[in-house]
């Protein structure tokens, strides 16, 4: 493993996306779908925001008086100015960032175009990956 690995080599590949005026129902069937907590939100197809589990139950709460999702659209839970990261980012710098500004994830792209995303998990992994942790048989945290 290189010393300092850029994160392309940790981020989950992701072609999903969706349209900032997208029904919120039609990303939570997506996100559910494909198992998925993070969403990263489009507009001409340009990177404007992130859609997550989380910002989709605050809008669906009672802090918001309960909302059908078929009424909303993804404009209105959405957060905009994500974290954006080119492939060739090294994975420490952007582990840093995410914890400096608490955020769960970095949207990863090339030349402009949407490749993937970078998680807390995948951080995890990345981690586990860089400092040699191996699980040994019969070892397990959980």
């Amino acid at each position: 493993m290189k010393r300092n690995p850029q994160v392309v080599a940790f981020m989950t590949p992701f072609p999903y996306s969706i349209d900032v005026d997208a029904p919120l129902a039609e990303a939570h069937a997506l996100m559910r779908e494909h198992h998925f907590r993070h969403l990263p939100v489009t507009s001409a197809q340009a990177i404007v925001g992130i859609l997550t589990d989380r910002d989709i139950k605050l809008v669906l709460g009672p802090d918001f008086g309960s909302p059908d999702e078929r009424e909303l659209r993804v404009r209105d839970a959405y957060v905009e100015r994500p974290c954006v990261v080119p492939a060739s980012t090294p994975v420490a710098v952007v582990a840093r960032t995410m914890a400096e500004h608490r955020i769960g994830s970095a949207i990863v792209t090339k030349h402009d175009k949407l490749v993937g995303i970078f998680t807390v998990t995948d951080a995890c992994r990345a981690l586990a990956e860089i400092l040699g942790g191996h699980e040994e048989e019969g070892e397990s945290v959980a």
